[in-house]
């Protein structure tokens, strides 16, 4: 995938990251991207932007992953809960995705390992644990 680094200085909320799904757990791919199209860190978007950006992405990923699956970013205690698309590409060019829909950064699982890296050029991989243990249960 990319480069592997030692943690930077990122906003902390992304080392604080957990993943809700609905449904049953998939068959996860051996590498995949989590990526957001909505407002990115520091930024406020109206609800219908962020939704706007939200199908573009949706569109885009369906016409060009034969993988995808929607989820959530969302914070321990669920302050924070942001639809989310996992989906396989490469790296670097889903690094280049991000940028096109503004996203700051994105996630990487390798291997079941997850990492987070930027998307602009300090884009490289710094690990955040394993996936897995990132995984939460629905809300009810």
């Amino acid at each position: 995938m990319g480069r592997h680094h030692e943690r930077s200085y990122m906003n902390a909320s992304y080392y604080e990251t957990g993943f809700r799904l609905r449904g049953p757990e998939p068959e996860w791919p051996k590498r995949f991207i989590i990526m957001s199209a909505y407002e990115t860190t520091g930024e406020d978007w109206s609800a219908g932007a962020n939704k706007r950006a939200d199908e573009a992405l949706r569109r885009e990923l369906h016409s060009r992953c034969s993988w995808l699956l929607r989820l959530a970013g969302c914070t321990p205690g669920g302050a924070h809960d942001e639809p989310c698309w996992a989906f396989e590409m490469p790296f670097n060019e889903a690094c280049d995705l991000g940028l096109r829909y503004r996203q700051d950064a994105l996630y990487a699982v390798e291997d079941g390992m997850l990492f987070v890296s930027y998307c602009d050029d300090r884009r490289a991989l710094e690990s955040v644990g394993k996936f897995r243990h990132r995984i939460m249960a629905e809300r009810a």
